[in-house]
Formats: C-alpha cells, structure tokens, sequence
C-alpha cells in the first residue's frame, strides 16, 4: 500500500521573495557558498538556470553527507522552484520525493518562503522526511542571510 505525504512550513525572510526566487533562477551555482550543509554541486544537463536542467548535489542532513539528483522545475509567476528526486540516499526509504520552494510577497509582513516536501515511502515503515524538512529550512535561511549581507 502507497503512504504518501506533504509537510510544509513557512520562513520569514529578512529579504524580499523576489530576491529569494531570483537567487534560485539566477545563481542557483552559487548555493555551496550561501548554505553550510550544501557543499558542493554540478550540472549534469542543461544550463543551471533553465527549466528541466539535471543539478547533482552534496549536502549534509544530520552530520552525514548525501546526494541528490534533480530535475529542476520554476514557475516564475508564482515563484515557485521545484527539485524532483531522480537519485540519491533518500530513495532507500522513498519511492519519489519532491522538494518546493514557494517565495511569497505579504503585504504589511515579512515575505516568507513555504518549503514544502511531497513523498512517496517505500513502505509504512519509512520514516517521515522530518530531516530533510529540516535541511531545506536550514538553506532558507542561509540564503535568507547571505541575501541580506550582499
């Protein structure tokens, strides 16, 4: 039987969404140096900011290094970036996962970032992707940071 599920949360941003969406669209290359748990990444297909590029990264989710393979999908009008699993560490415990970054402007508030996780396990007995909701908040806010420093 299919367990699936979506865990999302909001970020603050002491930035603007449209500078948080503009670093993904960008100068997503620029990742390594903005967020500590990523170190280091490549392009495998495509250029790194068009739709559907192939990007291999390596990050650290709980003090161990992984990497992951993604298709990369935007959607500028709503500011969305989009990381579709295609391999990596975490399809030991899931059959798909996807990883969605959503910049929002709020008028009279901080803008906020939704990172949004959407899976599939492999089985009732994998776990929840708590540690990679984790990773993702993390990189909000490291980008967030170096945002407000450049």
């Amino acid at each position: 039987m299919a367990v699936r599920g979506k865990l999302e949360v909001e970020v603050d941003l002491k930035s603007s969404a449209d500078q948080f969406y503009g670093f993904f669209r960008n100068t997503p290359h620029h990742l390594p140096n903005a967020c500590t748990d990523v170190h280091a990444g490549e392009i495998h297909e495509g250029e790194w900011h068009s739709e559907g590029s192939i990007r291999k990264w390596t990050f650290s989710v709980e003090g161990k290094k992984e990497t992951f393979k993604e298709k990369i999908q935007f959607d500028d009008q709503n500011k969305i970036v989009a990381h579709v699993g295609i391999e990596g560490e975490l399809f030991n415990f899931y059959k798909s996962y996807k990883a969605i970054l959503q910049a929002v402007h709020k008028d009279g508030g901080p803008d906020v970032v939704k990172v949004i996780i959407e899976y599939e396990k492999l089985n009732e007995s994998m776990p929840h992707p708590v540690n990679y909701l984790d990773v993702m908040v993390n990189m909000t806010k490291d980008i967030d940071a170096h945002l407000v420093k450049a």
